[in-house]
């Protein structure tokens, strides 16, 4: 015997898989079920579908941000050299006018929300420290890959999505 998932009474199953009885009520119910997990599903693509590359774009970024503000969890901002309070993904050169180095992880690093913020990156306190941290021939070739023209296809974007998941999952604590 088993319990219909609808109302609650008890009923004995045909097969196994069988969650609810075959009352009207509880049939009409199951059926509004599958109805409604295969509108969810079928919204969920079409949403998928509709998505550009600006969209891309902005998901992309919060994950690498967020893979930033854990990777350097343990650091200090890299324009004052304080202990964040608010911990911000900082880039060096702007990720908006910048897109070859937009996800480019030299190019990125913690800051606190005061100087990412209220100090437009504290940039040149964050170049020399970003000097000493990655070191002069790699500040180089960023300063050289920044005067490229990029633009992302949304493939190479949903690439780098997945990347970053894979290392998020690698580092954060569970």
């Amino acid at each position: 015997m088993k319990k219909c998932k609808y109302c609650k009474q008890k009923f004995e199953p045909y097969n196994s898989l069988q969650k609810n009885c075959f009352e009207p009520d509880c049939v009409t119910a199951w059926i509004q079920d599958v109805k409604t997990k295969q509108w969810a599903k079928k919204k969920a693509q079409l949403k998928k579908d509709l998505m550009t590359v600006q969209d891309y774009v902005k998901i992309a970024q919060q994950i690498v941000n967020k893979y930033i503000r854990i990777r350097d969890k343990d650091e200090l901002c890299i324009s004052c050299q304080k202990t964040p309070i608010k911990k911000n993904a900082g880039h060096f050169h702007n990720a908006n006018n910048h897109w070859s180095v937009r996800f480019d992880e030299r190019n990125i690093h913690l800051q606190c929300e005061h100087c990412n913020t209220y100090l437009s990156g504290n940039l040149l306190k964050y170049r020399e420290n970003l000097i000493h941290k990655i070191g002069m021939k790699e500040f180089e070739d960023l300063e050289q890959k920044a005067n490229e023209t990029r633009k992302y296809t949304i493939e190479e974007l949903k690439e780098i999505i997945e990347k970053y998941k894979k290392k998020i999952k690698n580092i954060e604590p569970n």
